[in-house]
């Protein structure tokens, strides 16, 4: 029997490169030997991307994709196919542990500098497939035909129709969310994008395997080498990092049926209880809301009193991450050795985020719109921020910025003004004035406090 495995692997070698591939991908391949936690996130974004594929074969085997039998053909799943709530569940439930797990490795990028050189274009391809990811969600989130699904597509699709109204017609394939509308979400969702993420996903492995893995203490361990070529600081891939992150998968997992088993619905979260109602077009839900992993966003755009800067500022929100290469030039990559100032503006900006979320799952006060408003400044400054601290700066230069900032904030408030909100307005203002005050000012008169620590030769 070995002999014949032999024989076939030797056959299939002559005509297919699986042993190279196996070598240069895992077997041979060096990385870093102080990998923590946090580098459990990429493998477990695999495993769910694989997991929301078999899931999604097999409910289309079940969906109908056409206006009148799309509700139906999802109850019918539920409660006549043999285990087919198991399969809705674990979809459903795996499309916002998809965003998870995919913020939390965009924040490990972020903590550790794993998008500066030479990973400038990993960090690109990531964010590529961060954006396919949005818009696989947002296709999907119609197909249930229940009654947000079908108002929270009408809302964004009509984001479009407001920079250009044709947009939006050909978005929909009609005046309104309709029939035509189901099916070419169906199309792009169980095809197009799924192929255009599988390539992606592709690319960045490849890409991350050419250039080599970033590690906690952001030290390249291509540079100290023994005699053989092979990193004094990395260790093979496999059998080492397959089975820490075999281990990772296994604990991921039990969370995961918890959820599935337990508390699907994630009290309303991971499944709306207006979606267990068919979609109705001539009946508005009080509150209509996109699912949780867009509400930051969402957020700044209902913030934003004119709706086509609302869907500018949205739209920027996203574009300036792929820039993030491009502003922070600083020369040490880890958070374990940046500055006291740079560790409290990450934690600011992870906070603003998750605060933008909620807020955006919150009705439309005064107050939250407000305070909305304020964080997408903060949300923005954390990028400007970013870049100023790129390298050491003049006072000349912080002088300029804070300058800047104050103007387009006057002018921005000057365009909105409202007498009655004038007393929230100014409250509200002392967000953005401390978070310029403390990570732009403050550097100024005390430099000790944005110093980076040394960075060692090797890995610890």
């Amino acid at each position: 029997m070995k002999s014949m495995l032999t024989g076939l692997l030797e056959w299939t070698d002559a005509r297919f490169p699986l042993t190279k591939m196996w070598d240069e991908h895992l077997a041979k391949y060096y990385a870093p030997k102080n990998f923590n936690l946090w580098y459990f996130f990429g493998s477990l974004a695999l495993l769910v991307l694989v997991m929301q594929i078999l899931t999604g074969i097999w409910l289309t085997m079940y969906y109908k994709p056409d206006a009148e039998g799309a509700f139906r053909s999802v109850e019918y799943i539920m409660r006549e196919v043999e285990w087919g709530w198991l399969i809705r569940y674990m979809h459903s439930t795996g499309a916002s542990a998809f965003f998870i797990v995919v913020y939390l490795h965009m924040f490990r990028g972020l903590m550790y500098g794993s998008y500066k050189q030479p990973r400038e274009l990993i960090w690109v391809v990531g964010m590529l497939i961060y954006g396919a990811l949005m818009a696989e969600a947002f296709f999907g989130y119609l197909l249930p035909w229940g009654q947000m699904s079908f108002w929270g597509a009408q809302v964004i699709i009509s984001l479009f129709g407001a920079i250009y109204e044709p947009l939006a017609v050909w978005i929909r394939g009609d005046y309104v969310v309709s029939d035509a509308t189901l099916n070419r979400f169906f199309s792009l969702h169980v095809v197009a994008i799924p192929m255009l993420l599988l390539g992606l996903v592709a690319a960045h492995i490849i890409a991350l395997h050419e250039v080599g893995s970033n590690n906690p203490d952001g030290v390249e361990i291509k540079k100290k080498k023994n005699a053989d070529g092979i990193p004094l600081d990395g260790i093979p891939f496999h059998p080492y990092y397959t089975v820490k992150d075999i281990m990772g998968a296994v604990g991921f997992l039990i969370l995961f049926a918890a959820v599935v088993f337990f508390v699907p619905e994630f009290g309303g979260w991971f499944l709306e209880s207006a979606n267990f109602v068919p979609a109705d077009p001539l009946k508005t839900p009080e509150h209509i809301l996109p699912v949780w992993y867009f509400t930051p966003y969402y957020a700044i755009l209902r913030a934003i009193p004119d709706k086509i800067l609302g869907v500018v500022a949205m739209g920027a929100a996203v574009v300036i991450l792929f820039v993030i290469p491009w502003l922070d030039r600083h020369p040490v990559r880890s958070v374990r050795y940046r500055s006291s100032l740079f560790k409290l503006l990450l934690a600011v900006f992870a906070v603003t985020f998750v605060v933008l979320g909620y807020l955006g799952t919150q009705p439309p006060t005064p107050v939250f719109s407000e305070i909305g408003l304020r964080l997408g400044e903060i949300y923005f400054s954390f990028f400007l921020v970013l870049w100023y601290y790129s390298r050491e700066r003049s006072a000349a230069c912080t002088w300029t910025v804070l300058v800047f900032v104050a103007v387009i904030m006057l002018i921005g408030d000057g365009i909105r003004y409202d007498e009655a909100k004038a007393g929230l307005m100014m409250k509200s203002a002392l967000l953005p004035i401390g978070f310029y005050f403390v990570f732009v000012f403050l550097p100024m008169i005390a430099p000790g406090l944005n110093a980076s620590k040394p960075v060692p030769e090797r890995v610890t």
